[in-house]
């Protein structure tokens, strides 16, 4: 029921700030947004339950911030940047290929990285019958032994960073996400969260 009238046309708008809405006598409330900017240890994962057993970045939260989901993901052994949030809408906007959103991530790689490697990855390169492609790369530190490399992305594909180095046989050491649209990882310690302010979030859908 809305405002005490029973509701029969399927597709019927109300307005939460001002419409009593009821379900079986019960009166219900919009849920709070919540948006919130997390720095992913390594060693957890970004599901609410994992079959192997392995800590979540859930077990990071309060327990009533675990109505958020993770905007998109970073696997088991990559740490840095995510969001969560329990608006649909916002995350799709935020993951979906065609608004394309920016993300920087500093990369550890085992091995030498060359100059020639990084305008490679700018073209794109193939791996296992996926093209992977970076908007922007730079190279900051490079020896026989070890490589520093800040990548930028626009996609979202499964171990993209180190799928890309697989096809130059390196390794990635390890893996940062330290920025996701005009959103920087900052000061954020490993394994501690904050709220988006306001005006990041409108940044963020600004930039869409």
């Amino acid at each position: 029921m809305v405002n005490g009238a029973v509701v029969r046309l399927l597709g019927s708008k109300i307005n939460p700030a001002t419409d009593k809405v009821s379900v079986d006598g019960k009166f219900i409330s919009a849920r709070k947004k919540v948006y919130l900017a997390l720095h992913k240890p390594i060693s957890c994962v970004c599901s609410h339950n994992d079959e192997f057993g392995r800590p979540t970045i859930y077990q990071l939260l309060p327990p009533e911030w675990n109505v958020a989901n993770s905007v998109g993901r970073l696997d088991y052994n990559s740490e840095g940047l995510i969001f969560l949030t329990n608006d649909g809408q916002f995350a799709l906007r935020l993951t979906h290929p065609r608004y394309g959103i920016r993300k920087k991530y500093l990369v550890n790689v085992e091995g030498q990285v060359t100059p020639q490697m990084l305008e490679l990855f700018k073209r794109g390169v193939v791996h296992e019958g996926e093209r992977l492609q970076a908007l922007a790369a730079r190279l900051i530190s490079s020896s026989r032994a070890k490589s520093v490399v800040e990548i930028e992305l626009g996609e979202g594909k499964n171990r993209e960073v180190r799928r890309m180095f697989e096809t130059q046989s390196l390794t990635v050491t390890r893996l940062v996400r330290t920025q996701i649209g005009k959103i920087k990882l900052g000061e954020l310690k490993p394994g501690k969260w904050r709220m988006l302010t306001l005006a990041e979030i409108k940044t963020l859908i600004s930039d869409l």
